[in-house]
């Protein structure tokens, strides 16, 4: 079996990962995070989102995040933005990259952002039309697109569905996730399937949660077909607010273990990538959710203690 023998990873902690935590996150701590990340090698980081602060807290500070953040020229800076106030308040941050949301199953399209498909599409179209003529690329996110926690299974040709929409409004990327956890290497296999009927592989990356522990699976099964960009989370930062149970991002630290055992680049380094999840994880006061990362630091302290026997 032929994989790629590169992969780009697109870190979305600081965004995906922090915005669903109750707990405050200071700015400083998000800024410090994204310079650790960008530091361990990651050259695409998904800062934070401009939405309003009444429904995303946490995210409030996005301005002031953007701002903070000591630019390197080599690293994409993306921000999501559900609509045009959010797409002109994030333009004053210089994004170099935006992303727009939408939900494969109708029920979920209605919870997260009260309107259905078709009229989040709608509500996108400008967004993206702003961006393209300030220069700014797109990526667009399909969530639930193997499972909803209102309608249970999602079509593949309900992905595709929305995958068209997208690309009729100019998306340019676009990312197949599985916001519940609930998928297995055959349901992301059709629902990147359906995808790649609108997109070329090029332009499909993969986004799984490990709710019962098949992200690094299906990540493989993604692989397995020629996907070569994912969105991951250090630590296995995340949730979703909307579906109960649903734990965070596959892990950054268990995906660059399992590429790099198998021969495959990612340009990161996967000890300082642990120092950085550990960072954020003392940060919220609590354990990393990577067991890669565990692992490793269960070895430098066994080894530590070695070295002062």
């Amino acid at each position: 079996m032929s994989y790629p023998t590169r992969v780009k990873l697109v870190e979305v902690g600081p965004r995906d990962g922090l915005q669903n935590e109750k707990q405050p996150v200071s700015a400083a701590v998000k800024i410090e995070l994204v310079h650790r990340l960008q530091e361990a090698g990651h050259k695409e980081i998904e800062v934070t989102s401009f939405v309003s602060p009444k429904w995303v807290p946490q995210m409030a500070d996005n301005a002031e995040v953007m701002a903070g953040i000591t630019r390197r020229a080599d690293v994409r800076y993306s921000v999501l933005t559900p609509n045009m106030k959010g797409f002109e308040a994030a333009l004053l941050s210089r994004p170099d990259e935006i992303v727009v949301f939408g939900a494969a199953s109708e029920a979920f399209s209605q919870k997260n952002i009260n309107c259905s498909i078709a009229e989040s599409i709608e509500r996108f179209a400008p967004v993206v039309a702003a961006a393209h003529a300030a220069g700014i690329y797109v990526r667009g996110a399909m969530s639930c697109t193997v499972g909803c926690p209102y309608e249970g299974d999602v079509a593949p040709a309900q992905v595709g569905y929305l995958a068209k929409l997208m690309k009729d409004i100019g998306v340019q990327h676009i990312g197949v996730a599985d916001t519940i956890g609930v998928g297995t290497p055959i349901k992301v296999r059709k629902a990147l399937e359906a995808t790649l009927q609108h997109f070329d592989i090029n332009d499909v990356s993969g986004h799984f949660h490990d709710t019962y522990g098949q992200a690094v699976a299906n990540t493989l099964a993604a692989l397995a077909m020629g996907v070569w960009q994912f969105d991951t989370a250090v630590a296995g930062l995340g949730g979703c607010p909307y579906a109960k149970g649903a734990t965070g991002n596959v892990a950054t630290e268990d995906v660059v273990y399992m590429l790099h055992g198998m021969g495959i680049e990612t340009g990161v380094d996967l000890d300082k990538l642990v120092d950085a999840g550990e960072f954020i994880s003392q940060a919220l006061g609590r354990p990393t959710q990577s067991r890669v990362a565990k692992a490793l630091l269960a070895k430098r302290t066994s080894a530590a203690v070695c070295e002062t026997v």
